[in-house]
């Protein structure tokens, strides 16, 4: 064990310094990545929310609000083509502003070290779920060639957790250009390869920020429909 070891935020990259009390040296070690002046700005969500897409529901008016759906779950859950594909999505924090720039230091600058970070949560939150394939939101050949990799594949390997790509992306305009509305009437933009093997499975997708939601219920409809028992999802942020 190491009682000073010494690490570097990948958020900050000030020196984060360790714990050296009693309960720290007895306790089992746990890596450090993330300073706690980073971690705080992180707003995690909790409390009551929407019981499929994770949205907190204090932060909405009554009048958005359907029981414990949000009213954009419910609008997905009254539409006879979209209903009960995607069972629950749990995401991990707010996309405020501070971690609008840290995603996009990920996502757009190739900061591929951050999905050590973001990799600790998803590996805590998981670690008695059952399921039987962590699928990653798949990125077209010339997105992945613009990023230089497919982050949720990225924060699945540095959790060392299995990556199942069983899913081809069909090349289109990005997504956050276009309005909810188009979202949803998307074609499908999802291929699933030939060889998956996915009757009876729990499946957990895994991607980096829920909007709409069009993107995880587009993967859950191709999966369900190929026979995929149940279909949840994990987001970074939401």
């Amino acid at each position: 064990m190491k009682l000073f070891q010494q690490n570097h935020c990948l958020i900050c990259h000030q020196a984060i310094l360790p714990d050296v009390g009693w309960q720290a040296i007895f306790s089992i070690e746990k890596e450090q990545l993330i300073c706690k002046e980073c971690e705080r700005k992180f707003e995690k969500i909790d409390g009551e929310t929407c019981r499929i897409c994770s949205r907190p529901l204090h932060l909405l008016e009554e009048k958005f609000r359907h029981g414990d759906l949000c009213h954009d779950c419910f609008r997905w859950e009254g539409d006879e083509e979209w209903k009960g594909f995607l069972t629950e999505n749990h995401s991990l924090f707010l996309y405020n502003d501070f971690l609008k720039k840290v995603m996009a230091k990920f996502k757009f600058r190739g900061d591929y070290i951050l999905a050590r970070g973001f990799a600790l949560y998803v590996k805590e939150l998981v670690k008695n779920v059952d399921t039987d394939l962590f699928v990653p939101i798949p990125l077209s050949e010339e997105r992945l060639y613009e990023r230089g990799f497919n982050q949720a594949a990225a924060v699945l390997r540095e959790a060392d957790l299995p990556s199942s790509e069983i899913l081809t992306r069909i090349h289109s305009e990005k997504q956050s250009k276009k309005s909810r509305n188009e979202r949803i009437h998307l074609p499908q933009v999802f291929n699933l390869k030939h060889n998956a093997d996915i009757q009876g499975k729990k499946i957990i997708l895994i991607d980096d920020i829920y909007t709409t939601g069009s993107t995880l219920r587009h993967a859950a409809k191709l999966l369900k429909q190929a026979g995929a028992e149940s279909i949840h999802s994990l987001t970074i942020a939401r």
